[in-house]
C-alpha cells in the first residue's frame, strides 16, 4: 500500500512537473514570439492607418520578423531581471518610434530617418507644439492601439512571460533565424515587382523615404539609414542619355540669332534667340576627371537641350532684385480688396496661370532650395539647403552669387531663429544674413525682432511687416544695385487668432469661412500684403521703385491645413484622408497650384503665361530677365518665358507638362486638353520624360556632394 501511495504521488509530481515544464516552454515560446509579433503588428497597423499598399506585405513582414528575432535574442541570455527590463524598455521604445513616425507623417507629410534627428533638434520644434498636441490628442485611439503590446509586456509580462535566463545557444538560434528571415526578405525584394520605383531600387538608395516605408517597411527604412551612415548609398541614375525630350527651342528658325528678316526692311527689333549657355566644354569636363559622379553630371548636362534667349532677355538688366519666399502661402487667399497690393502685383506683372509649389522633402527648406538654387531637393537626408552650408558648396547660378559677381550688395532676412542651418547656408550663398539670435541684440547677424517684455525671447509669430520695416534702411539708400531676400514667417501653422492674425480680425470676420480659414487669410495673406505695401512705399520714396524687380512665391502650400485651401478655392482636391497625408496617388494636384509674383513698376502691361511651371523655374527665368550669363543646361528648371516645354515634378515622381499629366502610381498618361498623340508617340514621350524627371530629381545630390559647379568653373577652367 505504502509503495502504491508513493507511486501515485510520484506520478502526480511528474505530471505537475510536466505541466510546469510545458508552461515554462510556452512562456519561452511567447517570449521568443513577442518581438517578431510586435514588429509585424506595428508595421501592419502603420500601413493600414496610413492607407499604404499591402501588396508589399511579404517584404516588410519578413524584415519585421528578422528584426523581431534579433530583439528577442537580446532579451534571452541574461538574468531574469535584466531580461525583464530589457524587454519592457525595448517594447516601449519600438512602439514610440512607430508612433512618432506616424505623427511626423501626419504633420509634416514625411517619415523621418535617424539621420534627420540632428536637423529636427535644431529646428526649434516648440514652434509646432500646438500642432503636435492637437495631432496627438486626435489620434489617441490609434496611439493606444499601437501601444497595446508594449502595455501588455509592461503590465503582465512578469507574470505571463517570466523572463527566465535561457541557454545562450537558444539566443544563437534566434540570431540564425534573424539571418534567415533577412535573406528571405532580400529574396522578396528582388522579385520582379512592377512600377516606376521598385523595392530593389529603393533598397539601395537613401532617398524616397515614404516609398521605402511603404514597400520595405519602417524598420527597414531606419535600418538602411543607419547603414548608409557608414556605407555610401547608391542612386537611381543610369547613363542612357539618348532620346531625351528635345525642347522646341532646340530648333529655332534662326539658330545663330541673327534674325530671318533684313533689319532695314522692317522696324521690328531683331531678337537674339541664341542658346543661353556658357563657354564650357562639358565633354572635356567629363574627360578631365576620374570622379564618376562628375563625369556623369557633365555627360548628362551635355545631353540637355539649352533654352534660348528671347524677347524678354535683359528686360530688367541692372535692376535691383527683391525676392520673397512666403511661409505657407496660397494664391487662393488673394483678394482685390483684402490684399490690394499683392493682387495688383499678381495681375499687372507677369501672370503665370499654371504655377505650382509642389511639396518636397523638408517643406520650407525644400521651397528655398528650388527657388534659390533652381534644383529639386534631395528626397531624403541630408536636407539639400542645409548641406550646402555644411560643405560650403559653390552655388554658382544662385541669384546671390550671380549678382554678387556683378557687384550687387546682398542682404537676406528671416524673422525666426536659425532653422535648417540657414545662417551657414545663406551666408555661403553670399548674403549678409540676418535672423533672430536670442539674447544677442548686438550681434551683427541679429535681425531685431519683437520680443517679450523681459527681452528674453521673440514673440511668436513675428510680423512680416515689422521685418521689412526694421531691415529696409540696410539697403534702400544704396548707391549700388542691391539684391534682397526675405523669408517670411507670419503664415506659419497653426492658424488661429494669434498676435498677427488678430490685427486683421475685423477685416476677415465677415468672410464666409470658418474662423481657422479667416485667421489663415489674415496671417498668411493680409500681413504679407501690408509688408509688401510698406516696401513699395519705401522704394518709391527713395526713387527706386521703377528700377526694382520683385519676385514672390510661396515656399509650400499650408499642407497641414489643406481644408483651408479647399474652402478658399471652393472645390475638393480629394478625400479628407488622402489630403491629410497629401497622398499623391489619389489627390487632385491642383491643390499645389499657386501664385507667382514677378513684377516691376516699370512694366507697361501684364504678360500672361499659360505654360506649366514651378519654383525651380524662377532662377533661370529671372537670370534671363536680368540678362545674366548662365548655362540653362545645368539647372533643373527652365526659363518660363522661353519656348521650352513647361514641366513640374512632384515628390512622388508624378509630373505634369504642357502635353499632359503622368501618374506614377497607375503608370498612366493623360494628354492635356487639345493635345493629340498616337499611342506610339505617347509611349515614346512618357518613356523619355520619365528618365528626364529621374535625372532632374536625383542629380541634385551629386551636384552638392561633389561641388560640381566649383569643379567646372574654378578647378576645370582654372
Amino acid at each position: 500500500m505504502q509503495r502504491g501511495y508513493q507511486s501515485d504521488r510520484q506520478r502526480r509530481r511528474r505530471r505537475r512537473q510536466a505541466l510546469s515544464d510545458r508552461a515554462i516552454f510556452a512562456r519561452v515560446i511567447g517570449r521568443v514570439a513577442f518581438f517578431p509579433f510586435l514588429f509585424v503588428y506595428l508595421e501592419l497597423i502603420l500601413h493600414i492607418a496610413m492607407d499604404m499598399s499591402l501588396a508589399y506585405a511579404p517584404i516588410y513582414i519578413l524584415f519585421a520578423l528578422s528584426m523581431g528575432c534579433a530583439f528577442s535574442a537580446i532579451t534571452m541570455p541574461f538574468r531574469r531581471n535584466v531580461n525583464r527590463v530589457l524587454a519592457k524598455v525595448l517594447a516601449v521604445l519600438v512602439s514610440v518610434i512607430y508612433i512618432v513616425e506616424m505623427i511626423a507623417k501626419k504633420i509634416l507629410q514625411n517619415f523621418y530617418s535617424f539621420s534627420s534627428l540632428g536637423m529636427a533638434a535644431g529646428n526649434h520644434l516648440s514652434d509646432y507644439t500646438a500642432v503636435i498636441v492637437e495631432e496627438v490628442v486626435s489620434n489617441i485611439p490609434l496611439i493606444l492601439l499601437m501601444l497595446l503590446p508594449a502595455l501588455f509586456v509592461c503590465i503582465l509580462g512578469s507574470r505571463v512571460l517570466l523572463f527566465p535566463r535561457t541557454d545562450i545557444r537558444f539566443a544563437g538560434v534566434l540570431v540564425a533565424a534573424t539571418v534567415v528571415f533577412h535573406l528571405l526578405g532580400l529574396g522578396a525584394v528582388h522579385l520582379p515587382w512592377g512600377g516606376d520605383l521598385t523595392p530593389k531600387q529603393l533598397y539601395r538608395v537613401d532617398t524616397n523615404l515614404d516609398d521605402q516605408v511603404e514597400q520595405l517597411g519602417l524598420v527597414s527604412m531606419l535600418r538602411l539609414d543607419l547603414k548608409h551612415q557608414f556605407v555610401p548609398a547608391g542612386n537611381l541614375l543610369d547613363d542612357d542619355f539618348a532620346g531625351l525630350p528635345v525642347n522646341p527651342s532646340a530648333t529655332p528658325s534662326d539658330p545663330a540669332g541673327e534674325g530671318s528678316q533684313d533689319p532695314a526692311a522692317s522696324p521690328t527689333p531683331v531678337v537674339d534667340t541664341s542658346p543661353n549657355v556658357m563657354d564650357v566644354d562639358l565633354g572635356a569636363v567629363a574627360e578631365s576627371t576620374s570622379n564618376g559622379d562628375i563625369q556623369w553630371l557633365a555627360n548628362y548636362f551635355n545631353s540637355v537641350t539649352a533654352t534660348n534667349k528671347n524677347e524678354y532677355t535683359g528686360m530688367f538688366e541692372g535692376y535691383n532684385v527683391i525676392l520673397f519666399v512666403l511661409e505657407g502661402f496660397s494664391g487662393y487667399a488673394l483678394d482685390p480688396e483684402l490684399t490690394p497690393t499683392l493682387w495688383k502685383m499678381s495681375h499687372e506683372g507677369f501672370v503665370f496661370n499654371n504655377y505650382y509649389t509642389a511639396l518636397h522633402f523638408t517643406s520650407t527648406s525644400n521651397g528655398e532650395c528650388q527657388t534659390l538654387l533652381g534644383l529639386y531637393p534631395k528626397n531624403g537626408n541630408p536636407a539639400t539647403m542645409s548641406r550646402t552650408g555644411q560643405l560650403g558648396t559653390n552655388a554658382y547660378f544662385s541669384l546671390a552669387q550671380q549678382l554678387g559677381r556683378q557687384g550687387y550688395q546682398l542682404f537676406g532676412y528671416h524673422d525666426n531663429q536659425d532653422m535648417y542651418g540657414r545662417y551657414d547656408s545663406h551666408t555661403n550663398l553670399g548674403y549678409t544674413w540676418k535672423q533672430y539670435v536670442p539674447g544677442h541684440n548686438d550681434d551683427p547677424a541679429n535681425l531685431h525682432c519683437e520680443e517679450n517684455a523681459a527681452g528674453t525671447d521673440r514673440l511668436w509669430p513675428q510680423r512680416d511687416k515689422y521685418m521689412v520695416e526694421v531691415s529696409v534702411d540696410d539697403y534702400i539708400h544704396s548707391d549700388t544695385p542691391f539684391h534682397v531676400y526675405y523669408l517670411t514667417v507670419s503664415g506659419h501653422t497653426n492658424y488661429g487668432w494669434n498676435r498677427v492674425a488678430s490685427q486683421y480680425q475685423d477685416l476677415v470676420s465677415d468672410l464666409p469661412y470658418r474662423e481657422k480659414t479667416q485667421a489663415y487669410v489674415a496671417a498668411a495673406a493680409i500681413e504679407v500684403d501690408r509688408a509688401m505695401e510698406a516696401l513699395l512705399d519705401e522704394l518709391e520714396a527713395a526713387g527706386k521703385l521703377d528700377n526694382t524687380l520683385i519676385i514672390a512665391t510661396g515656399d509650400h502650400i499650408p499642407y497641414s491645413d489643406v481644408d483651408v485651401i479647399e474652402e478658399l478655392a471652393g472645390k475638393k482636391f480629394g478625400s479628407s484622408d488622402d489630403l491629410e497625408y497629401l497622398r499623391e496617388s489619389n489627390i487632385d494636384f491642383d491643390v499645389y497650384k499657386n501664385t507667382l509674383i514677378m513684377w516691376s513698376a516699370s512694366m507697361d502691361e501684364p504678360v500672361e503665361v499659360d505654360k506649366v511651371c514651378c519654383q525651380v523655374d524662377i532662377l533661370p527665368t529671372v537670370s534671363n530677365l536680368l540678362g545674366l550669363e548662365y548655362d540653362s543646361r545645368m539647372l533643373a528648371g527652365s526659363d518660363i518665358l522661353s519656348t521650352s516645354e513647361g514641366l513640374v515634378v512632384f515628390s512622388s515622381r508624378c509630373w505634369k507638362s504642357d502635353r499632359g499629366f503622368y501618374n506614377r502610381f497607375t503608370q498612366t498618361f493623360t494628354p492635356a486638353p487639345g493635345v493629340t498623340m498616337t499611342q506610339e508617340e505617347q509611349e515614346e514621350y512618357v518613356s523619355a520624360m520619365r528618365r528626364l524627371v529621374g535625372y532632374k530629381l536625383d542629380s541634385t545630390d551629386l551636384i552638392i556632394e561633389n561641388d560640381f559647379y566649383d569643379y567646372v568653373f574654378n578647378q576645370f577652367q582654372g
